[in-house]
């Protein structure tokens, strides 16, 4: 046992150690075009690329945290135009605290509490590389180049930088430049590390561009789930699957620990609650993913067919089709059930909240049926991986009329607990 005099030594040297750290700050932001799920997956490489440089020797002295960027201008995806939809924080879908336990966060008003103004001293406008692959084959390489394409920040009368910035109209940058790259997120560590800067806030432009280095392996999946949704989201999730669908977290098997960490459980030990979820990806997907996207009768019959041989009689469905369509199909599957919040409801959660409400309540159904190619699809199927479901129940989509009854079904991607599990399965 070490002695008092010992332990007070040790603390000190952790001290010392923590005060000669300089404090970095991480920003990212995405091409606006990109939607509300897959904005969730560049967290995630982002968020890998903050425990790369917080773990690497050539970042020893350095305290990096990732600084969330608020949500909003999901311009097709969040139409509501009568609804603030810009400045969201993180807190309002997710729990901050539980992101924290992977890597440290903050939102962006409380960094721009923290170091006293609104300014980000680099932004980084990541892009390809204008030659493409000239030898044919991938390689990991970075390069600070010329623009592409014009660039979104402008300087103004007193020589600052001044974008976009999630809606944050004073914030500003002192330099810009952009940066071709073509790598992983670890390909980042040795430039922001490395010497090429010594910027204490660097804001990574056009995220999408960061590649992750392990997809579907431990660390990936340690991040999606410390990705824990916000409490409200998932009290009226329950108070929805409670009143409409017979279904609750004890008698489905599917609660989970306070703690992501303390989450412990095998393939079939969720069995869900007595209904069907379905996703039905519609809008700009009748168009150009046409092939993989059934008609209304067709969903309806494969519904149908599917409450009969699991003898349920519930279904839910959460989808992005017009009213009218949505009407058309409960007129052929009268069991369908959806969440439809009040303008108040929709106010207080905002279309985000809504979308992971649908998740939440979908993920957690006896059987799930989703859209090929479709990310909100991918999401709840992670959401059933970690609940531990049987992947028999949870990698399925209705096929078209067009393709064969046993069409392909989605790639099984397993949850990976340890470092050196497989990742997928046919």
């Amino acid at each position: 046992m070490m002695g008092p005099s010992i332990l007070f030594v040790l603390c000190m040297m952790c001290l010392v150690s923590h005060s000669e750290q300089h404090r970095r700050y991480l920003l990212y932001d995405c091409n606006p075009g990109e939607g509300f799920n897959l904005r969730r997956d560049v967290y995630m490489r982002i968020a890998n690329l903050v425990k790369s440089l917080r773990t690497d020797s050539k970042c020893a002295k350095e305290d990096w945290v990732l600084v969330l960027p608020p949500w909003g201008r999901i311009g097709y995806h969040w139409k509501e135009q009568d609804m603030e939809q810009s400045k969201i924080p993180w807190s309002k879908f997710f729990d901050v605290g539980s992101l924290n336990s992977f890597v440290p966060v903050m939102e962006f008003e409380e960094y721009v509490e923290e170091i006293g103004e609104p300014v980000i001293d680099e932004v980084w406008y990541l892009q390809g590389y204008s030659e493409g692959w000239s030898s044919g084959s991938w390689e990991e390489k970075m390069h600070e180049r010329p623009c592409i394409d014009p660039p979104a920040y402008e300087s103004d009368y007193d020589g600052k930088m001044r974008g976009w910035f999630w809606g944050y109209h004073e914030t500003y940058t002192n330099k810009f430049k952009c940066v071709s790259v073509q790598g992983q997120s670890s390909t980042f560590v040795g430039p922001l590390c490395g010497g090429n800067t010594s910027a204490t806030s660097i804001l990574l432009d056009r995220g999408e561009n960061v590649l992750h280095d392990m997809f579907g392996g431990k660390n990936y999946w340690d991040c999606r789930r410390s990705m824990v949704f916000a409490k409200v989201l998932r009290d009226e999730a329950d108070k929805f699957r409670r009143e409409y669908l017979d279904s609750n977290d004890e008698k489905d098997k599917t609660v989970m620990p306070a703690n992501w960490k303390d989450n412990k459980c095998k393939e079939g030990d969720a069995i869900g609650g007595p209904y069907i979820g379905v996703h039905l990806r519609r809008k700009d997907f009748v168009h150009v993913r046409k092939d993989y996207v059934p008609s209304l009768q067709v969903v309806a019959t494969a519904l149908k067919q599917k409450m009969a041989e699991l003898k349920i009689n519930k279904v839910f469905v959460a989808s992005d089709g017009t009213k009218e369509e949505m009407k058309e199909l409960k007129k052929l599957v009268p069991e369908i059930v959806m969440y439809q919040p009040t303008k108040e409801k929709l106010k207080e959660f905002k279309m985000g909240g809504v979308a992971i409400i649908d998740q939440i309540i979908c993920s957690k159904a006896r059987y799930f049926l989703g859209t090929k190619e479709s990310t909100f699809s991918f999401r709840i199927q992670e959401e059933r991986e970690i609940m531990c479901f049987r992947k028999d129940t949870t990698f399925n989509r209705i096929c078209t009329g067009s393709e064969p009854t046993d069409c392909e079904q989605p790639t099984r991607w397993k949850i990976v607990w340890h470092s050196d599990q497989e990742i997928w399965e046919e």
